[in-house]
């Protein structure tokens, strides 16, 4: 099995159910983390053998550009394109972090992950 993450992706995106959320936007951090079997990347050296990490942030980027109320359905999209789009991918984790989202007292980041994993999401 190879793991391949994406680690601290920033991003400054129009994420929230406030109006003020969407119109002003925030900053935001995403994880990602594929892992699937690609004996032909770790034999032969060959990057047609394995997902490309380009790719895979051109994903999280643009899913990031479309404003959303949750992080839930961002992350699910995030999933969604990188499960149709890589059929090899057998699982996936992507974590979302709203840096200091709008609350009453300090803190520091909200987070929401999801997880899949080939005919069933496990998180």
């Amino acid at each position: 099995m190879v793991e391949i993450a994406l680690r601290k992706l920033e991003f400054y995106a129009y994420h929230g159910v406030h109006d003020h959320e969407q119109a002003n936007g925030n900053n935001f951090v995403v994880d990602l983390l594929v892992k699937g079997h690609y004996p032909k990347a770790v034999e032969q050296d060959d990057l047609l053998g394995t997902v490309n990490y380009e790719k895979l942030y051109a994903i999280v980027a643009e899913e990031m550009a479309v404003p959303s109320q949750l992080l839930e359905h961002v992350a699910g999209r995030i999933v969604q394109r990188i499960s149709t789009e890589h059929h090899h991918v057998e699982q996936i984790r992507v974590t979302i972090a709203k840096l200091n989202p709008p609350l009453p007292g300090p803190c520091q980041a909200s987070e929401v992950t999801v997880s899949w994993q080939k005919d069933a999401y496990i998180g």
